[in-house]
């Protein structure tokens, strides 16, 4: 059974943008904390009942070379992506944690109140909305020797369509893009835009690791776009719906 969730300091509430031009991030308010409270719940007590298993064909969890990264995964597969990076990518290479980017927007004030209670630190920001101040952030994080995760098709779509955000991401961070996907034998897809999965209890989780990317600082962008399509296909190689 899971004990209590982890600790983790609430960010200040939402404001009027500074006239400095800094976008403050919408807030989770009360009602957002207590149903991230209640998906916390629930998803450990779900996930206790799943079997995992694991393909790495590429022996990215065994490489002692590989320190730091970002992990990409599709937006549909979050409800089990931050128990999957405790499970193996925490063992594989202890960093002091993991910051995740999180739309700035209302709704994605309850993703951030519900990764702050797994204790993953949230960023607020996306391509349409504070993205140069999040990728700041996130490099900030990158620097304090933490993991990164990003799900490059979020936070509207389309679906399995990688943005230039990663990309861009790992270029600033000098980290390397690993790509992260599974399949569920038993969900409940939401009729949403991504198709949003639900594992169901005592499911089957099949866990592929797929390629780890190296971008260099410099890119032109023809060799941007080489870069953009190989983590895209290769996100798509390792899905199965």
């Amino acid at each position: 059974m899971p004990g209590d969730p982890p600790q983790f300091k609430r960010p200040a509430r939402s404001s009027k943008p500074r006239k400095s031009g800094v976008v403050i991030p919408n807030a989770p308010k009360w009602h957002q904390w207590l149903a991230a409270s209640v998906v916390w719940l629930v998803i450990n007590l779900v996930s206790v009942t799943i079997r995992y298993r694991v393909q790495d064909p590429h022996g990215l969890l065994q490489r002692k070379d590989l320190k730091q990264t970002i992990y990409c995964f599709w937006h549909n597969r979050l409800s089990l992506c931050v128990k999957l990076y405790f499970k193996y990518g925490r063992a594989r290479y202890a960093s002091p944690g993991v910051a995740g980017l999180v739309s700035a927007s209302k709704d994605g004030a309850l993703l951030s109140a519900i990764f702050a209670c797994f204790g993953v630190q949230p960023v607020r920001g996306s391509s349409s909305r504070r993205g140069a101040q999040a990728l700041m952030e996130l490099t900030t994080w990158a620097q304090r020797g933490y993991d990164l995760a990003i799900t490059p098709d979020g936070p509207r779509g389309p679906q399995y369509v990688l943005a230039e955000g990663a990309i861009t991401l790992a270029q600033f961070t000098g980290l390397p893009l690993v790509a992260a996907s599974y399949h569920l034998s038993s969900k409940i897809a939401l009729n949403s835009w991504d198709k949003f999965q639900i594992p169901l209890p005592f499911s089957r989780c099949d866990v592929v690791i797929g390629k780890a990317f190296e971008v260099p600082r410099e890119l032109t962008d023809s060799e941007r776009e080489r870069i953009r399509s190989e983590v895209e296909l290769e996100l798509r190689a390792i899905t199965r719906d």
